[in-house]
């Protein structure tokens, strides 16, 4: 997520985790107030709803029009739905966070399964099995079909439990398997 839209999602938290914004918000949302009205509607004093309104205006979240000496605040709908629509989607959100936190994890779980290129034994934790799946499947080519005997041999130089390793890839559809045939996918 580029650091404009990760500073945006932290402002646009940082303004709405307040009890008196989201409720300004939702009475935004249903018609167009003044702050005296909001005022009253929250019981607080104007000054702190002004306030709130700044923030919420800063942020985009609100507009504000002037009727005669009132200003008459709204909901701006249009701003919610381009942060929705830019920031507040699965693939930016998965940028959040970086890679390396997983693959430090996966590392240490290869370093603990592993003694070289044997595997001291294959975890009971689905989480920590699956890597070691994935370190075997590795192994194995893309384009290449298998014997069961040959795959099972080349499986025990990993484990000597190879019948169990063929099982959880297939299960885990790291590779399939059709009359005695095997291949990654």
């Amino acid at each position: 997520m580029p650091q404009e839209q990760f500073d945006t999602l932290l402002q646009f938290f940082k303004v709405l985790a307040n009890e008196s914004r989201l409720k300004i918000l939702g009475l935004l949302a249903n018609d167009e107030r003044s702050v005296g009205e909001l005022a009253a509607l929250l019981e607080v004093k104007e000054p702190t709803v002004s306030h709130h309104l700044a923030m919420m205006k800063g942020m985009g979240l609100v507009d504000v029009r002037a009727e005669g000496n009132v200003r008459i605040y709204c909901l701006n709908s249009k701003s919610l739905e381009d942060l929705s629509r830019d920031v507040f989607v699965e693939p930016n959100l998965a940028t959040l966070v970086s890679d390396e936190p997983t693959d430090a994890w996966e590392q240490k779980v290869l370093r603990s399964y592993l003694d070289g290129e044997r595997l001291k034994d294959i975890p009971l934790k689905r989480k920590k099995r699956l890597v070691i799946l994935n370190w075997v499947v590795e192994k194995f080519d893309w384009d290449r079909h298998y014997p069961e005997k040959e795959l099972s041999e080349m499986l025990t130089a990993y484990h000597p439990d190879y019948a169990s390793l063929r099982r959880y890839m297939i299960e885990e559809k790291l590779m399939a398997r059709e009359k005695g045939i095997y291949w990654r996918i």
